[in-house]
């Protein structure tokens, strides 16, 4: 691997002899790995995929096959994560007590790994807002959310500097997986290497001081911070510990890590190298907040943009949702119905008063005169009515279903709205009419490779 020659120089003098084992690990195919959604995990029969040693969800494939290809991928049965970076999961589990409601915050969450990972590990009481700065990644952070179906989540579009200024001491957990220069990436990513300098690590570590002074201010007293980064250098790991520590008071929480697992306990933090592990260059670090200022009076619980949905019109939430007394519905200027759970209300009314780009839990549809037109996003919902009418289809079927082509199916007696599904898991909607059956699924996610 043609490493950068003074990237080299500064491992080399970081590892001495391992050195050699590390280079002969990024010459080595990078590992593949997912992440099983715990809802829908028995889509997954294979019990002989190696489980990541530090999730439990996590299983090692032996190959990357064509995940575009499987329609489990699109209904969310798993997520495909790089297995270092799963260590969140052990983090937030030895640092927080999560048993207990709490307001989460994902900083930097584009495309949605950890977010998802932070979905599963919390409450459904508990509020999580997934946070991408970059407004053209953000759709593919909503995306992956309304896949992985909760909808206790807020996805924001703002700077870290808004979350410091108008939600101090808001959060009871944050996640601060910071833009960094990714030399843990070089495997899977070579272009990451032509981007590396000495100066581009001086950069990347003041941009993210900046991001975690901001981040410092929205974290409760006595919250949890969770750093982490992709690198191995210690101006972005070490001296970052350090600096939160000095400037900011906070303390650092130690885990237990078995040795089994080859991680490196290193500046505070932990240290994940391709030659010890089985994964990526990884590093993270967990604190808790000291002191601080306390979250200001919660929302009235007026919202900005949605109006409650009307009185007559609730009944038919019913027939699309489990227990719809747990939510409460609105509608949006442009007409989308969107269900948020009741006891989040003024929770959420305190996100949409702080950021002018935000979408909210599940939006479930929207009324077309006296029909109700579903969303996909309530078709993967943890929380769809479960009698909805389905059609399973076979993996061919699901496979055009998904490039959103017409499909030939036998007669049936049933017609109307349909979850077209594959293994059980929903996909998306089907219209079924005597004649014809129309394929919703959205045309700005459909498949576009060869099926065949």
């Amino acid at each position: 691997m043609n490493l950068p020659p003074s990237f080299a120089a500064r491992m080399k003098n970081r590892l001495g002899a391992a050195y050699g084992d590390f280079i002969a690990a990024l010459e080595m195919p990078a590992p593949v790995s997912i992440r099983l959604h715990p809802r829908r995990a028995n889509a997954f029969k294979d019990d002989t995929l190696e489980q990541v040693p530090w999730n439990k969800w996590g299983r090692y494939l032996p190959e990357r096959p064509v995940f575009t290809l499987d329609p489990n991928f699109h209904a969310g049965v798993y997520y495909v994560q790089e297995a270092s970076s799963m260590f969140l999961r052990e983090a937030l589990m030895q640092s927080v007590d999560v048993s207990r409601d709490l307001k989460v915050l994902d900083l930097c969450a584009a495309p949605g790994g950890k977010s998802t990972l932070l979905a599963d590990a919390i409450t459904e009481g508990s509020l999580l807002v997934s946070n991408e700065v970059i407004r053209s990644r953000v759709s593919v952070l909503k995306e992956n959310m309304e896949k992985w179906g909760y909808p206790n989540v807020a996805v924001t579009q703002a700077d870290a500097e808004v979350f410091g200024e108008k939600l101090t001491g808001f959060f009871d957990v944050i996640i601060t997986d910071a833009p960094c220069s990714g030399e843990g990436l070089f495997r899977k990513d070579p272009d990451a290497m032509t981007e590396w300098s000495p100066e581009n690590v001086t950069m990347c570590a003041a941009r993210q001081q900046r991001i975690l002074d901001a981040t410092v201010e929205a974290l409760a007293p006595e919250g949890t911070l969770i750093y982490s980064t992709c690198t191995y250098n210690p101006e972005e790991n070490d001296y970052n510990v350090a600096w939160l520590q000095e400037k900011h008071g906070l303390s650092l929480i130690t885990l237990n890590v078995p040795e089994s697992w080859g991680i490196e306990h290193q500046g505070g933090g932990y240290q994940f190298f391709p030659h010890k592990v089985r994964g990526e260059g990884f590093f993270i670090a967990v604190f808790r907040k000291n002191d601080g200022k306390k979250a200001r009076n919660a929302s009235s619980g007026a919202f900005q943009h949605l109006k409650p949905l009307a009185k007559s019109m609730l009944p038919e939430m019913a027939k699309w949702v489990e227990m719809p007394e747990n939510f409460r519905f609105f509608t949006t200027p442009n007409g989308e119905v969107q269900m948020i759970p009741a006891a989040l209300e003024s929770a959420f009314a305190h996100i949409d008063a702080a950021f002018k780009s935000k979408w909210f839990g599940t939006t479930v549809g929207s009324f077309k005169g006296k029909d109700f037109v579903p969303d996909q996003a309530l078709a993967t919902s943890l929380f769809i009515h479960q009698k909805q009418q389905r059609l399973e289809l076979d993996r061919q079927q699901a496979l055009l279903f998904l490039k959103k082509e017409v499909l030939e199916m036998p007669a049936s007696n049933q017609t109307g709205w349909t979850l077209a599904t594959y293994q059980n898991h929903p996909l998306g909607w089907l219209k079924v009419l005597p004649n014809r059956i129309n394929n919703y699924f959205p045309q700005e996610r459909r498949i576009r490779m060869d099926i065949r």
